[in-house]
This record gives structure tokens, C-alpha cells and sequence, in this order.
């Protein structure tokens, strides 16, 4: 049913109610058997338990998870215990992070009101919000929150904030008319109150048409549990990451149980045989597995989330980190994302003169004008009541905080109060000078409104256009309002008037419609002598000029944009503020440089395949709903896209929840904006989602970095174990020492690649496309060639050794497990950066990796010295020359990996 289209007495006769009585208990009642209470319902939620689960499910860690229990069937409890460790770890904090983000609903429900007024049996009663049910007549008053929608049955001077539902903070002059158009979004249907929005000013009456899970509140409600959660990019590239590795493993298992039956000694007992073979297989599967990869990728995105933190981006889900280093789309909400969320006058148009504000800031006044010069003491009197006039017709107050001023009150009226104290002219002195004795408030039907002042002219005021004993009206509204009030324009001299004909109305006009079609408000000024405070007010006005406001782009916004679309990444402006204001600011800010836009009223008549064919070529979305965020945000992501979503109010939730990305404001969010979303900005500033993507980029880059380093440290175990049995060695690593360079020596460096600093032009790149592999990009060649490498020079080492001396209690074992760690720490060192030398970004450019790979290194030297450990990991003492051997081939791999970098720069 659209109520807004019905007057009063229709909805009231749909809604079988009275104004005057509202309903009967008994019908009440019934109602409420029939609709239910007015609350929103939670479902589809998950249970603690569900979520725990999900956390084992992923592919990686139900490889850990099976090595773990062959570890525990072969009787190796050491190994069980560090691999649940891990695993245990892993799933706590991904259990804590997806719990919090359960409670969107709750934070939803909070918004329900405990009281409310209501007529009952023809008496006013106050009763829970929960027992409404439609068709009762409400009371609402400045400072509640409305309880469900409802039908406006009397509005005196009522205006309402709904930035919960429309994102726009400006309060809604609110009327009780019907409105004839269709398909109006909800800021437009100003003769409805909806449920969570406030009333901010006067008060009203309104019948209950909708409560509950039926209200435009309720909608929202439906919409965020209806968003099924997505993987993030890293999600699905580690998920498949793992597929590949559980493939790999069995692989192995294969062809060495295979292999091995085929070449096995005639003379060993098959059940012998079988055991070594599975021995082999399984250790060989531990070394294609990186244990370590969970356990460092969460710290990794937590380690990012802390500096991200110092950015002002504050990481809810910890994936959500990485995720934005892949953004390709920022949807972004306008008002106080973009802009400054204040609205300032930027314009002042009087007689024959239009200035900027900034202008007149950056000149002290001077106007550079030759045509003008010989009227610039006429024009700089009438600036200059223009706004006195519009600071004084206004109930806006200034305050200062921590030694910055800021207006308390309508953002319009604010406006005009910080333009008058910019240019010297200070509320609180001019009220004393010309003190308020009566006013006509503004009204919705008048579209204006007057104050009186008693006039007390001082000596720079002698040339104001009224004698020292008169009163003043100022009055301020819309352009045509004012216009219907004054006969009059003043030139700027005493008392010297020109006649408003049809050319000056006309030119005004024009005025008017040009800040307009900038999409600036516009307001007229005027004011009228009296003699007499009985003298009618507001007929005869004197017109003094216009005033342009707008809620003007934050300073640094432009440069964010411009480095974004340098990264490869497509702004998006998705505002529920009027088309031509979007617009503009969209222009201003390099965001679009067309007139192409969409608004809500035109998204709701398209259908998906119509919006998939726009969303690519639209980059700015006007006057829209809920839902038509969330098809903005589907679409986008149906053409490939991952996308980054910002907003503050409920509106916003069910996008923020879809999106990649969803991004709340920290300062003027609201509390299921930000249980919705994964990121929230302390600053609500554009710029620091930039910022943020470039610490994403970082992250994802140092996720690659490990997983190149791990995976080459891997590959190279497997040479060494795949190969060894081939030339008739023993088993060339055990398993426990396999676990061991998987876990610590892959873990240490892998945690400081964590904190390596960005590559140069990082934010010069196209982000990496949703279905890249993590191995795109050359990566999976380097991790190939570089393990192969590490491999041979290892396994070539204990292979000359081995022949030497093939004693099974003989050093050659030792001088493979040595060589292949002290290989990956070189290759750990070379691997920081893709492109530049360790030479040049420096050793000691990231000390956490010096550190860890001499605390690497010393602990594989207690490995091989210290009893305990010796006979913990089957090592051998190592004389110094041996020593000296191994460290000498392991400086090939590392060698090797620099001289590549030189490679990979000529070619690129």
C-alpha cells in the first residue's frame, strides 16, 4: 500500500482507526494476535557451535588436522601436539572474529523505542512500543524515536532526522499532504514517519500503518540476514591452495608406495617394506604441507590490522585486511565520506555582484573588479547585512571546542552563523546589538521564517537603510518564498530602493536556478524597517541577495580519488542527497567528468541484467533505497568486481554486509552499521580507505612473499626426499626434522616478511583480479626453480658426504638438514623484496628479519650441539669445516634469487 499517495481520511477509513480515539483495547488486541509485536526477528543466525565448525572446514587445516592423526597412528606424539596447537590457534581467532560479526541484528534491535503515546479507547495511554499494532494513533515530540512507520495525521513545524534509514543527516520538513507521485525513495515521502529515525523538531500526530519485520526498518533487518557471507579473496586462494596441496600429497604418497613396490629389495618382508614405503610417503606429504601458513597469515592480518589501526582503519574481521589490497570498486557514501558533513555558504549574490566566500577570505575583501569598483562601498554595505541579516534571523549558536569553533544547531542555519564570524561579524555581539523581541517560526506551507529586532545603531552602522529608533524584520527562506514578500531590492546606499519588476525577479531567478543546478541550497535574505512592533512583518520586505551553501569536499578527498584511480580501482558515489548536489561534488572530486547518474527512482523500474549492463559506466547513484545499494553492490560483483562499500546508517547494512569490504564511519555511524561491517573509519574520511588499501596491498604482497618462501622451502624438501631414495640413500630427512624447518624455520622469517615495507609503486598497479591465483603473476615459476635449486645443492651436499661415509650414524644426514635451513634463511633474506636488492632496500631496513634468522640460525646450532637436542632430532656434531660447507653452498640459493631480480627488471 502506498499511504504517502492517500490523504488522511482514506488511510485512517483503510486502517478501520479514529484520529481523535485511536482504537479500542479489544481491537488492539486482536490486531496483535494477528500482526505480532512490533519487534524486529532474528533468524537464519548462526549458532557459537556452526561457527566453530566453519573454522575447521577449510581445506589447509583438514590437511593438518589427518597429519596429525597418521602422526598420532605412527606414534609420534610430538608432532600431534605442535599440529593442534596450530590448528587450535587458528580457529580460536577466526571463531572470535565471525562471532562478532553475528550481532548486526542485535545492534538493529536496540533501536526499538520501550514507550511510547498512544490514544486508546479515546484516552492517552503510554504503553510499550511492542504492543503497537497498525491502525493506533500515535503522539510524537522532539526528542523520540518514531516506533513504526506510520501516516502523518497532523504535523505542527515537525521535522525529523532520518540519516538511520537515508543516510542524510539534514532533518525532513515534514507535511501531512498526499503525495501524488510513484515510487518515491524514502527521504521523499515527507508525509510518512518511519520506524528508528528522531524527531528533532516540533511535534506531531501519526497512525501506525506498519510495525514490526513489515516497517521500512524491518526491511533492512531482512535484507542483512538474507546476505550470504562470501569468502574474501585470500579465503579462496588459500582454500585453494590447499585443495592443490591435498592433491600433491596423495600424489606423493602414490608414486613413492608405487615406486618403491617396484624397486624394493626381493629380500625384505613385504609388511617391512610397506612401512618404510609409508614412513617415506607420509614424510613427504608433511614437506609439501606449510604447517606454518595458518598460524602466519593470522598473525600477518593482525599485524596489519594494529597499523592500519594508526591510519584511523580499524580491522573488525581480520581477513577483511588482506581483502582490501584486491579492491578493483569504492562505493562510498557522499555526506561525510567525501564531503565535510557541514554545510557552508560558498556564495553571496547581491544586486549586481556574485562573490565566493573563499574569495573574500583569501582577498580580506578586495574585489578585483574594474566594472565594479566605483558601487564597492554600495555592494560591501549590503554584503555585509546579508549576513548580519542571516546570522541574526537564526537560532544556531556558535561554541568553541578545544580552541575550534563549531555551530550548534540546523546545518543551514550553522552555515550562515560560521560565514558571518568568518568575516567579523559574531552571533552573540550582534545579538546584543539588535536584540530579538518576537519572531514567526518557520513553517513547512510559509518556507520561511522572521525574527523582530530592536535596532541599536552604532557608529559603522550610520549608513543602514533605517533610522537609529526603528525596528527590524529580517526575514530568510526559499528564493520564491521571499519573493512572494518583497516589492523592493536595496542597492547598498541609505534608503535607496530599487523595484522588484518582472527583470529583477527574472534575474534572480536565474540566480538562483544557476547555484541550483550546482547543486548548492539556496536561501534569499530580506528585511523590513518598522516603526512599530505591531506593523505587519512580513509584506513589503526589502530583498538584500542570496546566500549559496554546500556541503563542500573534504581537501584531501581529491588526491585520494586521483591515487586511487591510479591504482586501478573505480570510485563510486552511492548517496541518498538530491542528483545534482551528487553530481557536482562527483565533478569536483574527479570521481565522473559526465552527466551519467542513476537515481533510485530509476533504479527501482530495472531489472539485474539492465543494472549489470550500467553498473560499469555509472559512477554516480542519487535519492536510493536499501535494496538499491545491495543490487549496486551485486552487480558489481556479478561483473567480477570486489568491492568496497561505506556507509553510516542502518540503510547501509545490508551492502556493508554484502560487499567485499563494507566500511562504516567511526564518528557518525551508527551501531548496526558498524556490527555489519568489516572496517571502520575512525575519521570517516575517503582518504583513509586509500590509505587502508595500500596497507591491503602490503599485506597481500608479504602473504605472497611467505608463501613463495615457504613453498620454495618445501619444494626443496621434496627434491631432497623425492630424489635421495632414487640414488639409494637412506631416508635424507625425518620426519620430525621436516616438522621442524616447516614450523620454525619457515615461521620465524615467515612472521617478519610480515612487516616488510611496501614495494616501490605499489599503489601504480592493477589490483590482483578475484580469480588470479596466489601463484599468478610468475610467482608459481620462482617458487619452482628457486626450491629446485635449494633442493640440489642440499641434497648434493649429503649425497657427497653420504658416499663417503654411507654409516647410517654418519654426519651426512646432518649436512642435509643444515645446508637446506641455512639455505632458507638466505632465501629468506633475498625474498623481501620482488624487485629491488637486499643491497639497496638495506639489511637492516626490517630488523625483525635479521633477528629472527640469527634466532634461526642459533637454535638449529643447539640443534646440532646440545645433547638433548641431538638426541631429540637425530643430529650429529658438526666439525667447523663441515660447518663452514654448509653455510658456504647454502649462499648459493641466495646468490642465486638477487641475480634474478636483476633478470626479471630487464625483461619487465
Amino acid at each position: 500500500m502506498t499511504w504517502f499517495q492517500q490523504d488522511v481520511d482514506a488511510t485512517l477509513q483503510d486502517l478501520n482507526s479514529n484520529a481523535k480515539s485511536g482504537l479500542s483495547a479489544n481491537e488492539a488486541q486482536k490486531r496483535l494476535n494477528q500482526y505480532g509485536l512490533n519487534e524486529l526477528v532474528e533468524k537464519g543466525t548462526k549458532s557459537p557451535w556452526l561457527i566453530l565448525l566453519d573454522q575447521l572446514k577449510d581445506a589447509m587445516v583438514i590437511i593438518l588436522i589427518i597429519a596429525a592423526l597418521v602422526s598420532g597412528l605412527l606414534g609420534d606424539f610430538k608432532d600431534v601436539i605442535v599440529i593442534l596447537a596450530i590448528v587450535i590457534l587458528n580457529a580460536a581467532i577466526g571463531f572470535s572474529q565471525e562471532y562478532r560479526a553475528e550481532q548486526a541484528i542485535a545492534a538493529l534491535k536496540k533501536l526499538a523505542v520501550p514507550t511510547v503515546k498512544v490514544r486508546r479507547d479515546g484516552q492517552l495511554a503510554e504503553i510499550s512500543a511492542r504492543e503497537l499494532v497498525p491502525g493506533d494513533v500515535v503522539l510524537l515530540e522532539a526528542g523520540n524515536l518514531v516506533p513504526a512507520d506510520g501516516r502523518l495525521v497532523e504535523s505542527v513545524n515537525l521535522k525529523v532526522e532520518e540519516a538511520a534509514l537515508t543516510g542524510e543527516s539534514e532533518p525532513v520538513d515534514k507535511i501531512t499532504d498526499p503525495i501524488e507521485k510513484k515510487e518515491l525513495p524514502i527521504g521523499d515521502r515527507k508525509n510518512m514517519v518511519f520506524m528508528g529515525t528522531v524527531i528533532t523538531y516540533g511535534r506531531g500526530t501519526a497512525v501506525i500503518t506498519e510495525t514490526g519485520m513489515n516497517t521500512e526498518l524491518g526491511n533492512i533487518a531482512e535484507l542483512i540476514q538474507g546476505v550470504e557471507q562470501e569468502q574474501t579473496p585470500l579465503q579462496r586462494r588459500l582454500d585453494d591452495l590447499g585443495k592443490r596441496l591435498a592433491w600433491v600429497a596423495l600424489a606423493i604418497v602414490g608414486v613413492v608406495v608405487i615406486t618403491g613396490f617396484i624397486f624394493r629389495d626381493p629380500n625384505q618382508e613385504l609388511v617391512e617394506t610397506f612401512e618404510l614405503l609409508f614412513l617415506t610417503g607420509i614424510s613427504m606429504a608433511v614437506a609439501a604441507v606449510p604447517e606454518g601458513l595458518p598460524a602466519v597469515v593470522t598473525i600477518t592480518l593482525a599485524l596489519g590490522s594494529q597499523r592500519m589501526l594508526k591510519r584511523n582503519a580499524l580491522i573488525r574481521k581480520l581477513p577483511a585486511v588482506e581483502t582490501l589490497g584486491s579492491v578493483t570498486v569504492i562505493c562510498s557514501d557522499k555526506t561525510g565520506t567525501l564531503t565535510e558533513n557541514k554545510m557552508t555558504v560558498t556564495v553571496l549574490d547581491v544586486t549586481d555582484h556574485t562573490e565566493t566566500v573563499e574569495t573574500l577570505r583569501d582577498e580580506k575583501g578586495a574585489i578585483i573588479d574594474a566594472e565594479f569598483k566605483p558601487d564597492l562601498e554600495s555592494y560591501r554595505r549590503t554584503q555585509s547585512l546579508l549576513l548580519k541579516a542571516g546570522a541574526l534571523c537564526n537560532d544556531a549558536i556558535l561554541q568553541t571546542e578545544n580552541g575550534l569553533e563549531r555551530a550548534i544547531g540546523d546545518p543551514t542555519e550553522g552555515a550562515l552563523v560560521m560565514a558571518a564570524a568568518t568575516l567579523g561579524y559574531r552571533k552573540e555581539e550582534l545579538d546584543s546589538r539588535w536584540p530579538r523581541i518576537a519572531e514567526i517560526p518557520f513553517t513547512s506551507e510559509r518556507k520561511r521564517m522572521t525574527t523582530i529586532h530592536e535596532v541599536n545603531v552604532e557608529e559603522d552602522d550610520t549608513d543602514a537603510p533605517w533610522d537609529a529608533s526603528d525596528y527590524v524584520a529580517f526575514s530568510k527562506g526559499a528564493v520564491n518564498s521571499l519573493l512572494e514578500i518583497s516589492d523592493r531590492i536595496w542597492t547598498g546606499k541609505q534608503k535607496e530602493f530599487i523595484p522588484l519588476d518582472d527583470e529583477w525577479r527574472e534575474r534572480i531567478l536565474e540566480g538562483n536556478a544557476k547555484m541550483a543546478g550546482e547543486g548548492q541550497r539556496v536561501l534569499a535574505l530580506a528585511f523590513r524597517p518598522l516603526d512599530n512592533v505591531d506593523e505587519p512583518r512580513e509584506n513589503n520586505a526589502i530583498l538584500i541577495g542570496l546566500v549559496g551553501m554546500i556541503d563542500p569536499p573534504r581537501p584531501e578527498v581529491k588526491t585520494a580519488v586521483a591515487t586511487a584511480k591510479q591504482a586501478g580501482i573505480r570510485p563510486v558515489m552511492i548517496t541518498g542527497d538530491h542528483p545534482l548536489t551528487a553530481q557536482n561534488i562527483a565533478k569536483d572530486l574527479d570521481i565522473t567528468q559526465n552527466d551519467n547518474n542513476l537515481t533510485g527512482y530509476e533504479l527501482a523500474k530495472m531489472d539485474t541484467a539492465a543494472l549489470k549492463s550500467k553498473v560499469e559506466d555509472v559512477s554516480v547513484y542519487a535519492r536510493v533505497s536499501p535494496e538499491h545499494k545491495l543490487n549496486i553492490v551485486e552487480a558489481l560483483q556479478d561483473k567480477g568486481h570486489i568491492v568496497a562499500m561505506t556507509g553510516d546508517g542502518v540503510n547501509d547494512a545490508p551492502a556493508l554486509k554484502r560487499a567485499d569490504i563494507g566500511v562504516a564511519m567511526g564518528i557518525t555511524g551508527t551501531d548496526v552499521s558498524k556490527e555489519a561491517a568489516d572496517m571502520v573509519l575512525l575519521d570517516d574520511n575517503f582518504a583513509t580507505i586509500v590509505a587502508a588499501v595500500e596497507e591491503g596491498r602490503k599485506i597481500f604482497d608479504n602473504i605472497r612473499k611467505f608463501v613463495k618462501y615457504t613453498l620454495s622451502s618445501n619444494t626443496g624438501e621434496l627434491f631432497v626426499m623425492l630424489i635421495g631414495p632414487f640414488l639409494g640413500m637412506p631416508l635424507p630427512l625425518l620426519p620430525l626434522q621436516i616438522l621442524w624447518i616447516n614450523l620454525v624455520t619457515d615461521g620465524l622469517p615467515g612472521l617478519a616478511l610480515a612487516v616488510e615495507d611496501g614495494e616501490r609503486g605499489i599503489m601504480k598497479r592493477s589490483p590482483f583480479h578475484p580469480k588470479e591465483s596466489i601463484f599468478s603473476r610468475g610467482l608459481g615459476k620462482q617458487i619452482l626453480w628457486i626450491g629446485g635449486l635449494m633442493g640440489l645443492v642440499s641434497l648434493g651436499i649429503g649425497y657427497i658426504y653420504w658416499r663417503q661415509d654411507p654409516d647410517p650414524d654418519g654426519i651426512w644426514q646432518t649436512m642435509v638438514f643444515t645446508t637446506l635451513t641455512l639455505a632458507q634463511m638466505g632465501n629468506a633474506l633475498a625474498t623481501r623484496s620482488n624487485t629491488d636488492s637486499i643491497f639497496k632496500i638495506g639489511f637492516f631496513s626490517n630488523r625483525l628479519m635479521l633477528l629472527a634468522v640469527s634466532v634461526t640460525f642459533i637454535l638449529q646450532m643447539m640443534l646440532i650441539y646440545v645433547p638433548f637436542f641431538q638426541n631429540f632430532f637425530e643430529t650429529k656434531a658438526l666439525p667447523l669445516t663441515d660447518l663452514l660447507i654448509a653455510l658456504a653452498a647454502s649462499l648459493i640459493v641466495f646468490v642465486a634469487v638477487e641475480i634474478s631480480k636483476q633478470f626479471r627488471k630487464a625483461e619487465a
